[in-house]
């Protein structure tokens, strides 16, 4: 029996750009209509490619979305590690608080069909591939942990504050801007700048303080 011919060069990166091309087909779809509201034909029409010929590259939607998945968190976490890196050691914690934030923002608003498809459609995927990809996304969370603990130890959060849950926040207000985003209005960077304003110096007004429901006062005013 003869050996199969050697795959060219030319055929390889034939197939690499098909590849490319319904993933980025995939997530575009995923994005606007969700994981349950695509079907696989229809990530095939978007490519221009043949129904048939998705099996060729990719064995069902599930893996398609996987990799969706994979990709989305990935360039985030890229983008935001090296907007804060860039900024150096001696950056203020609000500053590379507001740099991680505006990176988000940037690949979710203006470059983020994989990023957005991860935030839409996470919660409808199939319980197998939420499990494989969940690594990748703990170890995002654990970078945004680890850069409010370090707001923590320099005093610029409170000391008791539950980091956990101003994460889960701060993180679920950004990411609902694919809702309402309207770039005729603000940039990714000046919402930054407003989101951790708000986060970080509150919008309470001119009262001495702030109470809880026993009247007890938790925080002060800034501005007195």
């Amino acid at each position: 029996m003869s050996a199969l011919p050697p795959v060219s060069a030319e055929n390889e990166r034939k197939s690499s750009r098909t590849r490319r091309r319904l993933l980025d087909a995939a997530a575009k779809l995923f994005k606007e209509r969700g994981y349950a509201g695509t079907r696989q034909e229809d990530i095939a029409d978007a490519a221009a490619i043949r129904a048939a010929s998705v099996y060729y590259h990719f064995s069902s939607k599930e893996e398609l979305m996987g990799e969706v998945l994979d990709h989305g968190i990935a360039r985030c976490f890229d983008a935001v590690t090296a907007s804060v890196d860039a900024l150096g050691p001696e950056a203020s914690f609000r500053a590379r608080l507001q740099a991680a934030v505006a990176a988000h923002l940037d690949m979710l608003l203006r470059h983020g069909d994989y990023t957005a498809a991860n935030i839409r459609s996470f919660g409808q995927v199939p319980e197998p591939i939420r499990r494989r990809h969940w690594p990748l996304r703990e170890a995002y969370g654990d970078y945004w942990r680890v850069l409010l603990e370090s707001g923590q130890r320099s005093g610029e959060l409170q000391q008791g504050a539950d980091l956990s849950l101003l994460r889960m926040l701060l993180l679920g207000s950004v990411n609902w801007a694919i809702e309402w985003y309207d770039p005729r209005r603000k940039t990714a960077d000046q919402i930054a700048v407003t989101v951790v304003g708000m986060f970080l110096d509150g919008v309470a007004g001119e009262a001495d303080g702030v109470t809880d429901t026993s009247g007890k006062v938790v925080a002060l005013n800034r501005s007195k």
